[in-house]
């Protein structure tokens, strides 16, 4: 079995490049989906308080065999939660859901449009780092701007942002400032929510190297230096989706697929999305 290439971020921890994603996945579902990653060779799992799964997860992760130090898990603090007294309950309740006395990665969920309550969010976290209930610290679907104020505001830069990204969806301009500042990109709806299966690009050069379309387009964020985290309940989605290590998309593939036209936005956009 290939092992999950690894990155270091930018406060020295590692993260596997790819992960399950278990959005959308019932809680009486995800203690079955996370020990089937788990046996496939997933070491990242990315949950969220508002999935409403964390206990499911957590039963998963037990369930597993897999010891503490080798499992990465991500959780994310819901757009209410944001004053730094109610994001310190809110880590507390999904530690005790998940069953584990820390988290490797935690995230604030969405910055919420018209509002700056995520400084004081941001500054819970900086203190549950300190503390030790999160190894790590990012957030999700922030915005340049946002970000800059974080790392102005505070002096702390996030780890991570993970953002809507696929072909077709690239975020050139927030990946570049992304590489400036240290922060590594994570991508949620990989596969553009399934549209990448009808694009023509990519089932040609799945024809080619003999995957999916969903493969080589997992691979492209892979060698794209994205950490990525397809979502599925499928068991043999689930292993496919992990099945992208044994190959390599040439440069001029590569720039194939980072050429396709722009399209847009599938999920919310932050500047207007409070939740």
């Amino acid at each position: 079995m290939a092992k999950v290439p690894v990155l270091k971020l930018n406060d020295g921890n590692s993260i596997p490049q790819l992960g399950l994603g278990v959005w959308q996945v019932a809680n009486n579902e995800a203690a079955r989906c996370v020990k089937e990653a788990l046996a496939a060779g997933y070491r990242l799992v990315d949950t969220a308080a508002i999935y409403g799964n964390e206990a499911g997860v957590g039963e998963g992760l037990r369930a597993s065999g897999v010891g503490r130090k080798d499992l990465f898990v991500t959780t994310k603090l819901w757009n209410d939660k944001h004053g730094y007294d109610q994001a310190q309950q809110a880590m507390d309740d999904s530690l005790s859901k998940l069953g584990l006395a820390y988290v490797d990665l935690y995230l604030i969920h969405w910055p919420v449009a018209g509002s700056d309550k995520y400084l004081d969010a941001w500054r819970a976290l900086v203190a549950m780092k300190e503390d030790g209930r999160a190894r790590s610290i990012g957030v999700s679907n922030f915005p340049q701007a946002q970000l800059q104020r974080l790392i102005d505001e505070t002096g702390v830069t996030p780890a991570v942002n993970q953002v809507e990204l696929h072909p077709g969806f690239a975020q050139r301009p927030l990946r570049a400032f992304h590489a400036e500042q240290g922060i590594a990109t994570e991508a949620w709806s990989p596969l553009g929510q399934g549209t990448v299966m009808q694009d023509k690009t990519l089932t040609g050069l799945a024809e080619k190297y003999g995957k999916s379309a969903a493969q080589v387009t997992l691979r492209w964020h892979l060698q794209n230096g994205l950490i990525v985290i397809p979502k599925s309940a499928t068991p043999a989605r689930i292993r496919a989706n992990i099945d992208v290590l044994d190959f390599e998309l040439s440069a001029e593939d590569m720039t194939a697929i980072d050429d396709l036209p722009e399209g847009a936005r599938l999920g919310p956009d932050p500047e207007r999305f409070s939740g």
